[in-house]
Protein backbone atom coordinates (compact mmCIF):
# COMPACT_ATOMS: atom_id res chain seq x y z
CA UNK A 1 0.00 0.00 0.00
CA UNK A 2 1.49 3.30 -1.14
CA UNK A 3 -0.41 6.56 -1.30
CA UNK A 4 -2.09 9.46 0.45
CA UNK A 5 -4.93 9.62 2.95
CA UNK A 6 -6.90 12.84 3.40
CA UNK A 7 -8.41 12.45 6.87
CA UNK A 8 -11.03 14.74 8.39
CA UNK A 9 -9.69 14.87 11.95
CA UNK A 10 -12.22 15.33 14.70
CA UNK A 11 -11.83 17.58 17.74
CA UNK A 12 -10.36 15.99 20.89
CA UNK A 13 -7.96 13.59 19.18
CA UNK A 14 -4.25 14.14 18.80
CA UNK A 15 -2.70 13.67 15.38
CA UNK A 16 -0.84 10.66 16.77
CA UNK A 17 -4.15 9.17 17.94
CA UNK A 18 -5.44 9.32 14.38
CA UNK A 19 -2.30 7.73 12.97
CA UNK A 20 -2.56 4.87 15.48
CA UNK A 21 -6.17 4.19 14.49
CA UNK A 22 -5.39 4.23 10.77
CA UNK A 23 -2.43 1.89 11.30
CA UNK A 24 -4.74 -0.56 13.04
CA UNK A 25 -7.39 -0.31 10.32
CA UNK A 26 -4.97 -0.81 7.43
CA UNK A 27 -2.72 -3.27 9.24
CA UNK A 28 0.55 -1.46 8.57
CA UNK A 29 2.96 0.65 10.61
CA UNK A 30 4.19 2.47 7.49
CA UNK A 31 1.92 5.49 8.03
CA UNK A 32 2.81 9.04 9.12
CA UNK A 33 1.05 12.38 9.13
CA UNK A 34 2.21 15.49 7.27
CA UNK A 35 1.83 18.25 9.85
CA UNK A 36 0.30 18.18 13.32
CA UNK A 37 -3.15 19.47 14.22
CA UNK A 38 -3.74 20.43 17.86
CA UNK A 39 -6.22 18.27 19.83
CA UNK A 40 -8.60 21.22 19.55
CA UNK A 41 -8.14 21.21 15.79
CA UNK A 42 -10.39 19.71 13.16
CA UNK A 43 -10.21 19.23 9.42
CA UNK A 44 -7.57 18.14 6.93
CA UNK A 45 -4.88 15.85 8.31
CA UNK A 46 -2.83 14.37 5.49
CA UNK A 47 -1.07 11.04 5.86
CA UNK A 48 1.43 9.11 3.80
CA UNK A 49 1.13 5.35 3.47
CA UNK A 50 4.10 3.17 2.53
CA UNK A 51 6.60 4.93 0.30
CA UNK A 52 4.47 8.08 0.36
CA UNK A 53 5.81 8.74 3.88
CA UNK A 54 8.96 9.89 2.03
CA UNK A 55 6.99 12.96 0.94
CA UNK A 56 7.13 14.39 4.48
CA UNK A 57 9.42 17.34 3.72
CA UNK A 58 7.65 18.03 0.42
CA UNK A 59 4.15 18.08 1.93
CA UNK A 60 5.14 20.15 4.97
CA UNK A 61 5.96 23.05 2.64
CA UNK A 62 2.42 23.25 1.27
CA UNK A 63 0.31 26.35 1.91
CA UNK A 64 -2.72 25.97 4.15
CA UNK A 65 -6.12 27.54 4.80
CA UNK A 66 -7.60 27.66 8.30
CA UNK A 67 -10.82 28.84 9.88
CA UNK A 68 -10.48 29.82 13.53
CA UNK A 69 -12.29 31.73 16.26
CA UNK A 70 -10.68 33.96 18.87
CA UNK A 71 -12.00 35.33 22.14
CA UNK A 72 -10.63 38.75 23.11
CA UNK A 73 -9.83 39.87 26.63
CA UNK A 74 -7.99 36.77 27.85
CA UNK A 75 -4.49 35.37 27.51
CA UNK A 76 -3.67 31.74 28.31
CA UNK A 77 -0.43 29.79 28.67
CA UNK A 78 -1.29 27.73 25.57
CA UNK A 79 -2.75 30.67 23.58
CA UNK A 80 -6.04 28.77 23.28
CA UNK A 81 -9.04 28.30 25.56
CA UNK A 82 -7.86 24.84 26.66
CA UNK A 83 -5.08 26.53 28.60
CA UNK A 84 -4.85 28.34 31.92
CA UNK A 85 -5.84 32.02 31.90
CA UNK A 86 -2.79 34.13 32.79
CA UNK A 87 -3.96 37.68 31.95
CA UNK A 88 -7.17 39.57 31.34
CA UNK A 89 -8.10 42.83 29.63
CA UNK A 90 -11.31 44.83 29.49
CA UNK A 91 -10.46 46.08 26.01
CA UNK A 92 -12.56 44.40 23.32
CA UNK A 93 -11.80 45.81 19.85
CA UNK A 94 -14.55 46.45 17.33
CA UNK A 95 -14.70 44.55 14.06
CA UNK A 96 -13.67 47.71 12.20
CA UNK A 97 -10.63 48.18 14.43
CA UNK A 98 -9.63 44.60 13.75
CA UNK A 99 -10.05 44.96 9.99
CA UNK A 100 -8.00 48.15 10.00
CA UNK A 101 -4.90 46.38 11.36
CA UNK A 102 -5.13 43.29 9.15
CA UNK A 103 -3.09 44.75 6.23
CA UNK A 104 0.04 44.83 8.40
CA UNK A 105 -0.13 41.04 8.72
CA UNK A 106 -0.27 40.32 4.98
CA UNK A 107 3.02 39.15 3.47
CA UNK A 108 6.22 37.70 4.88
CA UNK A 109 7.04 38.27 8.54
CA UNK A 110 8.62 36.64 11.57
CA UNK A 111 6.40 34.87 14.06
CA UNK A 112 7.27 33.47 17.50
CA UNK A 113 5.79 29.96 17.94
CA UNK A 114 3.74 29.20 21.06
CA UNK A 115 5.54 27.75 24.07
CA UNK A 116 3.09 24.84 23.86
CA UNK A 117 4.18 23.62 20.43
CA UNK A 118 6.04 20.70 18.89
CA UNK A 119 9.14 22.80 18.27
CA UNK A 120 12.37 21.16 19.43
CA UNK A 121 14.44 22.85 22.14
CA UNK A 122 17.76 21.11 22.84
CA UNK A 123 16.28 17.78 21.79
CA UNK A 124 13.03 18.14 23.75
CA UNK A 125 9.58 19.23 22.61
CA UNK A 126 8.68 22.75 23.67
CA UNK A 127 5.33 21.60 25.08
CA UNK A 128 7.07 19.07 27.34
CA UNK A 129 9.29 21.80 28.78
CA UNK A 130 6.30 24.12 29.20
CA UNK A 131 4.34 21.43 31.05
CA UNK A 132 7.32 20.99 33.39
CA UNK A 133 7.04 24.67 34.25
CA UNK A 134 10.29 25.57 32.52
CA UNK A 135 10.70 28.80 30.60
CA UNK A 136 10.55 28.25 26.83
CA UNK A 137 12.24 30.75 24.54
CA UNK A 138 11.63 30.02 20.86
CA UNK A 139 13.24 31.88 17.99
CA UNK A 140 10.98 33.68 15.50
CA UNK A 141 10.33 31.82 12.24
CA UNK A 142 9.66 33.39 8.85
CA UNK A 143 6.10 32.75 7.70
CA UNK A 144 3.73 34.38 5.23
CA UNK A 145 0.06 35.32 5.17
CA UNK A 146 -1.48 35.39 1.70
CA UNK A 147 -4.98 36.40 2.77
CA UNK A 148 -6.94 37.13 5.97
CA UNK A 149 -10.71 37.58 6.29
CA UNK A 150 -12.55 38.42 9.51
CA UNK A 151 -16.22 38.05 10.39
CA UNK A 152 -18.12 39.00 13.55
CA UNK A 153 -19.90 36.35 15.60
CA UNK A 154 -22.87 36.45 17.95
CA UNK A 155 -20.50 37.35 20.78
CA UNK A 156 -19.06 40.87 20.90
CA UNK A 157 -15.75 39.54 22.24
CA UNK A 158 -15.34 36.83 19.59
CA UNK A 159 -14.41 36.83 15.90
CA UNK A 160 -14.13 34.22 13.15
CA UNK A 161 -11.01 34.39 10.98
CA UNK A 162 -10.12 32.69 7.70
CA UNK A 163 -6.36 32.51 7.12
CA UNK A 164 -4.45 31.53 3.99
CA UNK A 165 -0.86 31.06 5.10
CA UNK A 166 2.46 29.38 4.49
CA UNK A 167 3.72 26.24 6.15
CA UNK A 168 5.09 26.74 9.64
CA UNK A 169 2.43 29.29 10.60
CA UNK A 170 0.88 29.01 14.06
CA UNK A 171 -2.71 30.23 14.10
CA UNK A 172 -2.62 30.60 17.90
CA UNK A 173 0.35 32.95 17.54
CA UNK A 174 -1.56 34.98 14.97
CA UNK A 175 -4.34 35.54 17.52
CA UNK A 176 -1.79 36.63 20.12
CA UNK A 177 -0.11 39.05 17.70
CA UNK A 178 -3.39 40.42 16.35
CA UNK A 179 -4.59 41.16 19.88
CA UNK A 180 -1.25 42.72 20.83
CA UNK A 181 -1.53 45.13 17.90
CA UNK A 182 -4.88 46.21 19.39
CA UNK A 183 -3.55 46.56 22.96
CA UNK A 184 -5.40 43.56 24.33
CA UNK A 185 -5.26 39.76 24.57
CA UNK A 186 -6.91 36.92 22.69
CA UNK A 187 -7.12 33.12 22.90
CA UNK A 188 -8.08 30.73 20.13
CA UNK A 189 -11.32 28.88 20.84
CA UNK A 190 -11.58 26.71 17.72
CA UNK A 191 -9.58 25.85 14.62
CA UNK A 192 -10.36 23.95 11.45
CA UNK A 193 -7.92 23.23 8.62
CA UNK A 194 -9.86 23.70 5.41
CA UNK A 195 -7.08 22.98 2.95
CA UNK A 196 -3.50 21.75 2.73
CA UNK A 197 -1.97 22.16 -0.69
CA UNK A 198 -4.53 20.77 -3.15
CA UNK A 199 -6.35 18.65 -0.54
CA UNK A 200 -9.52 20.14 0.97
CA UNK A 201 -11.83 19.23 3.81
CA UNK A 202 -14.79 18.64 1.48
CA UNK A 203 -13.05 15.52 0.15
CA UNK A 204 -11.55 14.41 3.47
CA UNK A 205 -12.60 11.05 4.95
CA UNK A 206 -13.63 10.23 8.48
CA UNK A 207 -11.93 7.38 10.31
CA UNK A 208 -15.17 5.39 10.04
CA UNK A 209 -15.13 5.81 6.26
CA UNK A 210 -11.54 4.57 6.09
CA UNK A 211 -12.53 1.56 8.17
CA UNK A 212 -15.33 0.81 5.69
CA UNK A 213 -13.25 1.36 2.55
CA UNK A 214 -9.96 -0.10 3.73
CA UNK A 215 -7.12 0.30 1.23
CA UNK A 216 -9.58 1.74 -1.31
CA UNK A 217 -9.50 4.95 0.75
CA UNK A 218 -5.87 5.52 -0.23
CA UNK A 219 -5.23 8.02 -3.01
CA UNK A 220 -2.34 7.42 -5.45
CA UNK A 221 0.93 9.18 -4.75
CA UNK A 222 0.44 11.19 -7.95
CA UNK A 223 -2.45 13.00 -6.24
CA UNK A 224 0.07 14.70 -3.95
CA UNK A 225 2.59 15.72 -6.59
CA UNK A 226 0.32 16.68 -9.46
CA UNK A 227 1.28 20.34 -9.13
CA UNK A 228 4.94 19.56 -9.90
CA UNK A 229 6.29 19.79 -13.46
CA UNK A 230 6.38 16.32 -15.03
CA UNK A 231 9.57 15.13 -16.73
CA UNK A 232 9.37 11.95 -18.81
CA UNK A 233 12.66 10.33 -19.79
CA UNK A 234 13.10 8.05 -22.84
CA UNK A 235 12.56 4.31 -22.31
CA UNK A 236 16.29 3.60 -22.74
CA UNK A 237 16.94 5.49 -19.50
CA UNK A 238 14.91 3.01 -17.46
CA UNK A 239 17.71 0.62 -16.51
CA UNK A 240 19.99 3.50 -15.52
CA UNK A 241 17.33 4.91 -13.19
CA UNK A 242 16.74 1.47 -11.68
CA UNK A 243 20.45 1.16 -10.93
CA UNK A 244 20.65 4.62 -9.37
CA UNK A 245 22.80 6.10 -12.12
CA UNK A 246 22.43 9.87 -12.33
CA UNK A 247 21.68 11.10 -15.84
CA UNK A 248 22.52 14.49 -17.32
CA UNK A 249 19.59 16.90 -17.17
CA UNK A 250 20.94 19.90 -19.05
CA UNK A 251 17.58 20.85 -20.58
CA UNK A 252 15.65 20.77 -17.30
CA UNK A 253 15.19 24.12 -15.60
CA UNK A 254 12.67 23.22 -12.87
CA UNK A 255 13.74 23.38 -9.23
CA UNK A 256 11.75 20.22 -8.40
CA UNK A 257 9.87 17.88 -10.74
CA UNK A 258 8.27 14.45 -10.85
CA UNK A 259 10.39 11.97 -12.78
CA UNK A 260 8.77 9.31 -14.99
CA UNK A 261 10.02 6.62 -17.35
CA UNK A 262 8.14 3.83 -19.17
CA UNK A 263 4.91 5.08 -17.62
CA UNK A 264 6.22 4.65 -14.07
CA UNK A 265 6.81 7.29 -11.40
CA UNK A 266 10.35 7.16 -10.01
CA UNK A 267 10.03 10.04 -7.59
CA UNK A 268 10.61 13.74 -6.98
CA UNK A 269 13.90 14.91 -8.48
CA UNK A 270 16.11 17.95 -8.90
CA UNK A 271 19.18 18.97 -10.91
CA UNK A 272 22.24 18.80 -8.68
CA UNK A 273 25.42 20.88 -8.80
CA UNK A 274 26.91 18.48 -11.37
CA UNK A 275 23.99 19.17 -13.72
CA UNK A 276 22.66 15.65 -13.20
CA UNK A 277 19.22 14.39 -12.26
CA UNK A 278 19.09 13.46 -8.57
CA UNK A 279 16.04 11.76 -7.09
CA UNK A 280 15.39 13.30 -3.67
CA UNK A 281 12.28 11.23 -2.85
CA UNK A 282 12.31 7.73 -4.39
CA UNK A 283 8.70 6.64 -4.89
CA UNK A 284 8.82 3.79 -7.37
CA UNK A 285 6.86 0.68 -6.31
Amino acid sequence: MNGILNINKQKGMTSSDVVAKIRRILGTKAIGHFGTLDPMGEGVLLMGVGKATRLFDFMLKKDKVYEATFIFGINTDTLDTDGKITKRSDRIPTINEIRNVLPRFIGKQFQVPPAYSAKSVNGKRAYDLAREGKEVCLSPCEIEFYGIDVEPTERDDCIKVRLHCSSGTYVRSFGRDLASSLDTYAAMSSIRRLRCGTFDVEHALTIDTVERLGKDAILPIEAAIGDLPKIVLPDNCYKYLLNGIKLVGSDITHERFSLHCKGELFGIAKINDDNKIEIVSYLKN
